[in-house]
């Protein structure tokens, strides 16, 4: 499959230019960003989306950003760099990739505290880089892992997008149908369209058709059909925040997919590479889930609003799926199992 750009730098490293994913499937356009402003409206409106690219998008955005900081001493250099840091962090709370790597950008600036501007501005432009390539490999390890687990004829259900836009290259959850497709495997997808938004309908139906894979788009409500008549061998969603209990939270209409899945007895395995997940947080309670606007439900897709002005929504992002439902956590160094405290902190030792 050929290869999408959709996160780097223009050509003199000044701005940053994003695959404007709200304008896909009809229309590959790209936007260049040059303020912490657009930055930030690019994640919360989703013109930039998905856990790993949201990451990617952070680490070039920040030596974006640092190179329009014009303060005289380091302190003042680094405080701006914070601040900076800490806004774009606002924009989406739930991912975790997202102040993941701006901790890691964070780190660059303290490490090079007695580094000359252009040595520091280096250092940062590589860290970026380093953590786009971290997720190519990621990704190709994840689809690997995942591929494992597949025969030949396998049907899989995914929920949302992960694929390479989501992410790089082969994406996580979708990597191992495109990896099995350049194999000349023949394995079946069904993407869940993924309500209000979708992800699954606009994305991920466009990637796994764009590699070749026979993919058929359904209704979220008609998951538990396509597993009752034996088409679905497996589920793989991705992931935006893992805990450390295995309790994993990824788009709204998860859980449900989960919960079919084990009524049906069919295997449900999240992946995603290792920096969504966060030892920090104990469990599913503790991740912080984003409620976005009711005009996504009532008016996004429609000419006219499909419901009336004065009734309430209710528009969270994502969901939590519980551990117990999850047959295993695919990552980049192998498939986690339970018990989750104990294999998912084995990763970081």
């Amino acid at each position: 499959m050929e290869t999408i750009d959709h996160v780097r730098l223009n050509e003199d490293g000044t701005k940053l230019v994003i695959l404007d994913q709200t304008q896909l499937p009809n229309r590959m356009e790209y936007a260049e960003l040059s303020t912490a402003e657009e930055m930030y409206d690019a994640i919360k409106k989703l013109r930039v989306r998905g856990a790993p690219c949201i990451g990617i998008f952070a680490g070039f955005a920040m030596f974006v950003l640092a190179q329009g900081i014009d303060l005289s001493t380091y302190g003042e250099f680094r405080d701006r760099f914070h601040e900076l840091s800490a806004y774009l962090n606002s924009s989406r709370p739930t991912a975790v990739n997202l102040s993941w790597a701006l901790r890691r950008m964070e780190r660059v600036v303290e490490d090079q505290a007695q580094a000359p501007r252009e040595e520091l501005l280096r250092c940062l432009r590589a860290e970026a880089q380093a953590i786009l390539e971290e997720d190519i490999a990621m990704c190709r390890a994840i689809s690997e892992h995942g591929l494992s687990l597949l025969r030949e004829g396998d049907g899989v259900l995914t929920h949302c997008n992960a694929g390479p836009i989501a992410t790089s290259r082969y994406g996580t959850a979708i990597g191992p149908l495109i990896l099995g497709a350049e194999r000349g495997m023949k394995l079946r997808a069904f993407a869940d369209e993924t309500r209000p938004l979708l992800q699954g309908a606009r994305l991920t139906s466009w990637e796994l058709d764009r590699a070749g894979v026979d993919v058929t788009l359904i209704c979220d409500n008609m998951a538990s059909m396509v597993m009752k008549n034996g088409w679905v061998q497996f589920c793989f969603v991705g992931c935006d925040r893992v805990a450390a209990n295995g309790d994993t939270a990824n788009k709204i209409g998860t859980s449900g997919v989960a919960i079919l899945a084990k009524h049906y007895g069919i295997p449900f395995y999240v992946l995603g590479p290792t920096s969504t997940i966060d030892l920090a947080c104990p469990t599913g309670d503790d991740i912080r889930i984003e409620l976005r606007e009711p005009e996504e439900i009532k008016k996004m897709w429609y000419r006219e609003p499909m419901a009336p002005e004065s009734v309430k929504c209710f528009n969270p992002s994502f969901d939590v799926t519980d551990h117990r439902l999850i047959d295993g956590i695919i990552t980049e160094k192998g498939i986690c199992r339970a018990p989750y405290t104990e294999s998912l902190a084995a990763l970081f030792r």
